[in-house]
């Protein structure tokens, strides 16, 4: 009877480890480093920058977009192979939500709160080294609310 427990712990305990280890897996999917950028605005102008993204929890994060001379700030979560990141354009808040790529790429939708329109934007991974991340400026967010 005891080795029928220790044998049927074994086989609970193991898909329990499997699905624990396979949690915390998304958070290591999701890279620091810097992205090229290039998206559409909801009037459908085309912008392209850069994105700065650092790890600053298990699954959070810290992002800086760079777009023209414009810097832009917010906090993201990944979560299983999402990684959604809230921001401010002005005085305006919107939320991103992406899908990461096998190769550490991410595609996904933008808005600000309260539009009825969505921007697109795909993320691939800057591996050139020596480059610089976004840097802090000092320019106002454009007239019109897109990035």
């Amino acid at each position: 009877m005891m080795m029928k427990r220790s044998a049927m712990a074994a086989l609970v305990a193991g898909p329990m480890m499997v699905g624990l280890l396979g949690f915390a897996a998304p958070a290591e999917a999701q890279r620091n480093g810097l992205y090229q950028v290039s998206g559409v605005n909801p009037d459908g102008s085309p912008y392209t920058g850069q994105m700065l993204v650092q790890q600053v929890g298990l699954a959070s994060w810290r992002v800086a977009w760079q777009i023209g001379e414009t810097r832009y700030e917010g906090y993201g979560m990944s979560a299983g192979p999402v990684f959604s990141v809230g921001f401010t354009l002005g005085n305006h808040p919107g939320i991103a939500i992406y899908q990461l790529g096998t190769d550490g790429s991410m595609t996904g939708q933008w808005t600000l709160i309260g539009s009825s329109a969505i921007g697109t934007e795909n993320l691939v991974p800057w591996d050139a080294p020596a480059q610089s991340a976004p840097q802090q400026q000092s320019s106002q967010p454009p007239a019109n609310p897109a990035r």
